[in-house]
């Protein structure tokens, strides 16, 4: 057991983020071979893969539950509560650009993991690209000080 804990370490030190996946580098790879079997080397690199994920996908969890138990704890007293009922409830854009940003990252997590199909995302780009909109727009602004809602309707 101690030497597969030690192929383990090995591993998990040496890994780099490659593009769309982490790798073992050439260099590190070839002196394992010297001791390990390419299988071992392999299973090594997956469990390194599912533990890094398994922890992130926490982290995003955790950080997307936080933010929605503060946006739904905002209609925790009676009259916030009460507007709700009454259809009236106001989120703002900061607040959904926020909670879209942890649930986009989230999905990316929950997609290696997903065994079924994932859910249709085509209205929650649309979000995602006029909340990345909204703020260019405002860059603009601030970059075009004499640039009103007026002109730019023109």
């Amino acid at each position: 057991m101690g030497r597969i804990v030690d192929l383990f370490a090995q591993v998990a030190a040496a890994i780099e983020e490659g593009p769309g996946d982490l790798v073992l580098p050439t260099e590190d790879r070839e002196r394992l071979k010297g001791d390990w079997p390419e299988a071992d080397i392999e299973d090594a690199i997956a469990l390194v893969r599912d533990n890094l994920l398994q922890g992130e996908l926490l982290d995003c969890a955790d950080s997307l539950n936080t933010r929605l138990i503060e946006l739904l704890g905002a209609f925790g007293d009676e009259a916030a509560f009460r507007t709700a009922q009454a259809g009236q409830a106001i989120i703002s854009l900061e607040v959904i650009g926020q909670v879209a940003r942890r649930v986009d990252r989230l999905e990316a997590v929950l997609e290696i993991f997903r065994d079924g199909a994932p859910p249709d995302r085509q209205a929650f780009e649309a979000l995602r690209r006029r909340l990345a909109d909204a703020g260019i727009e405002a860059d603009m602004r601030d970059e075009w000080p004499g640039m009103d809602d007026e002109e730019e309707d023109a």
